[in-house]
């Protein structure tokens, strides 16, 4: 018997069911495309995946070289630095775990939140994001075990720098910090939370105290916790680098300068390596390392005595009356005769304009050799209205001035030689002649750094190689140039600077050793501007200190075979041979030692009689005996003195001979010479080119003193204000410890390249 469903005539729906069968097969072939996909085309990615779930690399961090004195002191080394890092991929509850690191630290939450979201997109998968870099360890010692129940949190181990001298070197060595956005987009070695060198040494030689990093791999559980390690890459540690710095000589010439704000550099003259290079004030290097708040940084910023600069090298100040070593050997370059003489009575005049020197009522007959034991102004006054700008400004610039000495730390300055193309330039205006008689004494526009004058006068005593300074001990010497003084020359530029020291009239006494060979050269530079009324000059004492001048001694000495020459600059410290050589005679007393018989200079630069140098040389390295003074020149070779020849010709006609009436001892009073035909005119000792007494304007009398412009720091300048008549007005040099009257005085930055 058949059952009938269906009525008659029923055919089933046979478009649904191929639709179905279409829909189960189109599901089969996508499996069947995503597993070849899965386990085919991408396996060996997910493989590797699955493997770095497991298995993960970690950096070993290389530690960086040290840096060591030239007695193999520690300058700059490491230790030990323990940090608090997340691992965001093995961390559940990323803001539980930041508030439970604030409350552990005391760190606020939002600076820690703050951190995480500044730094997880620049850090890769499973790599440590750092949240504290350097804990106490009293920190440590409480979390150590409690980071083991917050998974994503690991203490990481690193070195941190650490420089033990602190201050004392900060400006040579520089520091290290974070690596920012910048460096590490530039090298692609670096890593989030990386330190690098940032200033000084640290960054000048940052390549070979980095080292190269090595490579751990790790197998970790499903928690992220590790199961085993295995070392992959062994890292490379930085180079280990000496410096030519002697951290005694160092030591004491940060002692010599006391409180003053100043630097000091100590060179030696025969391969430019540096053994001292002091600038106050400094800073701690160490807080950057460890990293400064803002408030601290705005506070070193900030403060008016610039500690953050390099006075050295960073600094540009007039060079005073240093500048005359330069301006004779041009005068002997061009030919002058250096017995050729002038008279000076204090001052000269240009039109109206009075041009000083610092000795009121003049030096008399002064000749080459006198001028610069002396420091006579008017001298060079008369000499650059002779020859003129062009030929001081070419001659200066082959002396290294006006350039970069190429020393091994950054960001050091040209200075400033100018010149008439260089004022157009500027300033739109034509040279003035008695912008020429500024720049003869080292005012006006001229601006040196430290570091240039030592390496001029080291090539003075070298044999006329202008070198590269160095800061590295194991750094063959670099000559730069040459320069441009003949041998007489140079031998009679370092006579002077001898007689500078032994001849009883000289401004750089205090050097004066019994047992070595000792030659200098002081200077005073101007900083402000000041209104005199009247004559009276104005001790340095009785000036604001922003106001005073600046202290210059540029010297060399030698002894046995060792040869030095320091370079000493003190801000506003009124005069060279007073401020400044007794730093650089604590420097030499550390280098040379104590001279026989005399005690150790004090603070106040006071120090025991030592016995005046008589008549005569010997040579450099042979034995010296007490009273006798040496010529400087090549190890083991006499230099014999150079005496100036005489002349027929003068540059300024010779005065009469002296009438029986007059003071024994007392200078020789010409008969008034002018110039007609050039403007420039000596005013006969005794007269003045301006009326003394009390001010027919004001009605003040001469000890009024009207301070018109004051500069915060020689390193400051600011060619908005700058007035272009007052610099063809009078600066001066010499150190006779009183200030002459001052009209106006300005200085300007110099502009790139200059």
């Amino acid at each position: 018997m058949r059952i009938q469903f269906e009525p008659e005539g029923f055919q089933p729906p046979r478009g649904g069911l191929i639709l179905l069968q279409c829909i189960v097969a189109g599901l089969f072939f996508l499996f069947v495309v995503r597993f070849w996909y899965l386990q085919i085309h991408r396996g060996e990615e997910f493989a590797r995946m699955a493997r770095e779930n497991r298995l993960r690399q970690e950096r070993i961090y290389a530690s960086r070289g040290l840096l060591r004195d030239r007695e193999g002191r520690l300058l700059a080394e490491n230790r030990p630095a323990f940090g608090l890092a997340l691992v965001r991929e093995d961390c559940r509850d990323i803001p539980s775990t930041l508030a439970q690191v604030s409350e552990w630290t005391g760190i606020p939450l939002d600076q820690l939140t703050a951190k995480f979201n500044q730094d997880r997109l620049r850090v890769k998968p499973f790599e440590h994001l750092l949240l504290i870099s350097d804990m106490p360890f009293d920190l440590l010692a409480r979390i150590e075990n409690r980071v083991l129940q917050w998974p994503g949190l690991e203490i990481v181990t690193r070195s941190k720098r650490n420089y033990p001298q602190g201050e004392l070197m900060a400006h040579i060595l520089g520091y290290v910090a974070e690596a920012n956005e910048k460096e590490l987009e530039d090298d692609k070695d670096l890593n989030l939370g990386d330190f690098v060198g940032k200033q000084g040494l640290e960054l000048v030689l940052e390549r070979r105290l980095r080292g190269q990093k090595g490579l751990h791999q790790l197998e970790v559980d499903v928690l992220g916790r590790q199961l085993n390690k295995k070392l992959v890459l062994e890292p490379q540690s930085g180079e280990n680098i000496d410096l030519s710095i002697d951290l005694g000589l160092q030591q004491v010439a940060w002692d010599a300068l006391e409180d003053e704000t100043g630097c000091v550099v100590a060179m030696d003259p025969d391969s430019g390596r540096l053994l001292a290079l002091v600038t106050k004030p400094s800073f701690d290097n160490n807080a950057f390392a460890a990293g400064l708040s803002l408030k601290e940084w705005q506070a070193l910023r900030d403060n008016p005595r610039h500690p953050l600069q390099n006075r050295v090298i960073q600094s540009v100040y007039p060079p005073g009356s240093v500048w005359k070593l330069m301006m004779a050997g041009m005068l002997l370059n061009e030919g002058l005769n250096p017995a050729d003489s002038v008279w000076c009575t204090g001052e000269v005049a240009l039109g109206k304009q009075v041009f000083r020197c610092w000795k009121k009522g003049g030096h008399g007959r002064v000749d080459m050799m006198r001028s610069l034991i002396e420091s006579c102004d008017v001298y060079y006054y008369q000499m650059s209205d002779r020859f003129g700008i062009d030929k001081i400004e070419a001659f200066a610039k082959a002396c290294g001035f006006g350039a970069p000495t190429g020393i091994d730390l950054p960001h050091e300055k040209s200075g400033l030689v100018p010149s008439k193309q260089w004022k157009r330039r500027r300033f739109g205006e034509p040279w003035h002649r008695g912008e020429t008689l500024n720049v003869s004494i080292g005012q006006g526009f001229t601006l040196v750094t430290p570091v240039q004058v030592a390496s001029f006068v080291s090539a003075l005593m070298n044999g006329g190689k202008l070198l590269k300074p160095s800061l590295l001990a194991d750094e063959d010497p670099t000559v730069r140039s040459s320069l441009p003084f003949t041998a007489a020359g140079r031998k009679m530029i370092l006579d002077g600077m001898r007689q500078t020291v032994n001849d009883d009239r000289g401004t750089a006494k205090v050097l004066r050793r019994a047992d070595a060979v000792m030659g200098g050269k002081t200077g005073t530079a101007q900083v402000t501007k000041l209104k005199m009324v009247g004559e009276e000059r104005v001790r340095t004492e009785n000036l604001a200190y922003e106001h005073r001048d600046h202290a210059w001694i540029a010297t060399w000495g030698e002894k046995a075979g060792k040869r030095l020459v320091v370079v000493v600059m003190v801000e506003h410290g009124g005069h060279g041979g007073s401020d400044a050589g007794p730093v650089a005679r604590r420097v030499y007393d550390k280098f040379f030692g104590s001279p026989p018989g005399a005690a150790p200079l004090s603070p106040a630069g006071q120090t025991a009689p030592v016995a005046p140098a008589s008549p005569g040389m010997v040579s450099p390295g042979q034995p010296v005996q007490p009273g006798q003074p040496v010529q400087p020149g090549q190890p083991g070779q006499s230099v014999p003195q150079v005496q100036p020849a005489p002349s027929s010709r003068s540059a300024i006609p010779v005065p009469p001979p002296a009438r029986p009436d007059q003071t024994a001892g007392a200078p020789e009073q010409p008969e008034q010479q002018d110039r007609q035909d050039e403007g420039l005119r000596t005013v006969p000792a005794g007269r003045s080119a301006r009326p003394a007494g009390r001010d027919r304007a004001t009605g003040r009398g001469a000890e009024a003193l009207e301070v018109e412009d004051a500069r915060e720091g020689q390193h400051r300048y600011d060619p908005d204000t700058f007035d272009p008549d007052a610099a063809t007005t009078d600066g001066r040099g010499g150190d006779d410890g009183v200030a002459p009257p001052l009209r106006r005085f300005q200085n300007v930055a110099p502009e790139d390249g200059q």
